[in-house]
């Protein structure tokens, strides 16, 4: 392999961060957490670090980082081929592709990132321009990387199965979840509660508006215990507006649940933790996840949690929550009702979700993402 490592071994590591600027998702918080990670744990390679010209951000956490500005936007059709030319004079001896799609290569050794593979498990869940940008794509991506990060072991059973890619070449990375999750004071929870006008022991769903996200499935649940628990107190839904979401507001609608549940869009990162604290479940019966960060908040916070038994996030929640079935309404509200009405097990899911919490630690994914760049690179 042609490098640019110098006699003491420092390597050129490109970080597409571009993602970062037009989406405030999962994966952008998995680049900004890498970069950060990467600052106190590689102090020796050079990174450079690949935004849109778009973004004034400064996501430079250490010397050794180096902001590149790109002109090529994310999801672009011509993608592969524009960012390979503005590539060119970079002279990377490793690229890391965040977003799975990475350009073509030019000499360079490329490590891939694949969060989930909803666009062949669930195509009709997604945007048809989202459909077709990964979709399109993936084949030629996953045999052209040099190597393969999963978030999680589901998906990297999946990429095996449905890609029929070679075992050594994916590894799977769990992702973190930040330290500000955690559990909050009293006075911090009742104050986000009375600016928001929530009641405490509200049920939570954090998540995109979507239909991937069985929010339909959820508000069936939600109506089947409001038939026996008619005081229950209301279902929260804290996330942005996605794809479809004017028919899951129609459900809400045909429910009868407009007024018992509540929308909330505008949720910054700062109350989170206190919405979170403030419920008396989470819920995320999800068809599929990649990995599954919510849940994983919320047990941080003190949490318990229902989520669906499919993809990672038996894998992700472990034996800290309880299991449902996301095609089936009863199943989810089952889940929930056990939680409600037995304080002695909410106590020991409680207990047991901040155990299995403080396991996923963004230290834990920077060291392995960096275990895998140096085996990419000593290859």
């Amino acid at each position: 392999m042609n490098t640019t490592a110098d006699q003491r071994g420092t390597y050129r590591i490109g970080i597409d961060a571009r993602l970062a600027y037009y989406q405030h998702g999962g994966i952008s918080r998995t680049i900004l957490e890498l970069l950060k990670g990467l600052a106190g744990q590689d102090p020796r390679n050079v990174y450079l670090v690949l935004q849109s010209y778009k973004d004034s951000r400064e996501l430079i956490y250490a010397p050794n980082q180096r902001k590149v500005r790109c002109l090529t936007p994310s999801h672009h059709r011509l993608e592969r081929l524009a960012m390979a030319v503005e590539l060119a004079p970079q002279r990377l001896d490793l690229l890391h592709s965040t977003d799975y799609i990475p350009p073509y290569k030019l000499g360079f050794r490329s490590v891939i990132s694949v969060h989930d593979l909803t666009f062949l498990r669930y195509p009709e869940t997604m945007t048809p321009d989202s459909r077709r940008y990964y979709a399109g794509q993936i084949e030629a991506s996953v045999r052209t990387a040099d190597h393969i990060l999963a978030s999680s072991a589901s998906t990297r059973i999946e990429l095996l199965d449905l890609l029929r890619v070679p075992e050594d070449k994916v590894t799977a990375v769990h992702l973190g979840v930040h330290s500000e999750f955690r559990q909050q004071p009293e006075e911090t929870i009742q104050t986000v509660l009375e600016r928001r006008g929530l009641p405490r022991g509200y049920l939570l769903f954090v998540g995109t508006i979507e239909p991937r996200k069985n929010i339909n499935g959820l508000l069936q649940a939600y109506a089947i215990l409001r038939e026996h628990m008619p005081d229950i107190p209301p279902l929260v839904l804290v996330g942005r507006r996605g794809w479809l979401v004017d028919a899951i507001y129609q459900t809400r609608d045909d429910l009868g649940l407009a007024n018992h549940t509540i929308w909330i869009e505008d949720a910054g990162d700062d109350i989170m933790t206190a919405l979170y604290s403030g419920a008396s479940v989470l819920c995320l019966p999800s068809f599929y996840e990649g990995f599954g960060f919510t849940p994983l908040e919320a047990m941080a916070c003190g949490t318990p949690v229902v989520v669906s038994n499919r993809a990672s996030l038996p894998e992700v929640v472990g034996d800290a929550g309880l299991l449902c079935e996301p095609d089936n309404p009863e199943s989810i509200a089952n889940a929930l009702e056990r939680l409600l009405t037995d304080s002695t097990l909410a106590e020991e899911f409680r207990k047991r979700g901040l155990r299995q919490a403080a396991t996923f630690t963004w230290e834990k994914t920077v060291r392995s993402t960096l275990a895998v760049y140096r085996q990419v690179l000593e290859a």
